[in-house]
């Protein structure tokens, strides 16, 4: 075979068909061909690091599904921003979700996040999603809103769950048992998913303020105190997004 109709097929194959081709293959010491060999078999080295890392990413999951077989993660975005809501997603995985790349979201592209928000909402027992307002943020404090968008999310759910897996806090006033995980985004699939349906829903709203409000750069900075934000709101002034209580020491 010519090296291009190899390389045509490999990359037609499926990743369940690679191995057999390498095979087929290997003792072929075209270089050409051996680089092709040698770009596969380092896909799938990544592809069965990364099935590893997502199997270490079910150790709660796997530690409280027998006694809690319906397991929600909970996890927020928003929290730090000048402007804008604070978003909390919540998320109830089926035991058998293979969800690659799945992550704290702060580790991913924007790409990456928006290709997982569809994969999780297609895959995903349930899904629940809770915003609440820069002037509630304002009224209550950041720490409140953000348990209120929480419990938000959770009652958002069609489905109850018998546990919520948290991203390192424990939500006043819900009466389901929870477990606070410290970095629980990075070490549980289902905290990794709510706090991937968190991001992308407020980074969607802020998209659309930065539609509403070209001169503030929303679109860039998602509403945190960017130097390019701080002029923005110094020179045009506050925006009733803003949280009055975070911008107090820029607006006099």
């Amino acid at each position: 075979m010519k090296i291009s109709e190899i390389k045509n097929e490999f990359s037609h194959a499926s990743r369940e068909e690679w191995e057999s081709l390498i095979q087929k293959h290997i003792s072929d010491e075209r270089s050409g061909v051996q680089s092709i060999i040698k770009t596969y078999q380092n896909k799938i080295k990544k592809y069965e690091l990364e099935i590893e890392r997502l199997e270490k990413m079910h150790e709660f999951e796997n530690k409280y599904k027998a006694e809690y077989p319906i397991i929600c993660g909970i996890d927020e975005a928003g929290r730090g921003p000048l402007a804008g809501p604070v978003v909390a997603g919540a998320v109830v995985l089926p035991e058998d979700a293979k969800i690659l790349y799945l992550n704290d979201s702060k580790k991913l592209s924007a790409s990456r996040r928006e290709e997982l928000y569809e994969e999780i909402v297609e895959k995903a027992i349930a899904v629940g999603v809770g915003i609440v307002s820069p002037k509630r943020i304002d009224e209550i404090n950041i720490l409140q809103a953000t348990y209120e968008a929480m419990r938000f999310a959770i009652s958002d759910l069609d489905t109850v769950p018998n546990i919520l897996l948290n991203d390192a806090v424990v939500i006043p006033d819900v009466h389901i048992k929870q477990v606070g995980i410290v970095k629980g985004d990075a070490r549980s699939v289902s905290i990794a998913a709510a706090s991937i349906i968190a991001k992308v829903t407020r980074d969607r709203i802020m998209d659309d303020y930065a539609d509403e409000y070209p001169e503030y750069g929303f679109e860039s900075h998602k509403g945190y105190g960017t130097a390019a934000h701080v002029a923005a709101i110094k020179k045009y002034g506050p925006l009733d997004i803003h949280r009055r209580t975070f911008i107090g020491n820029i607006v006099k």
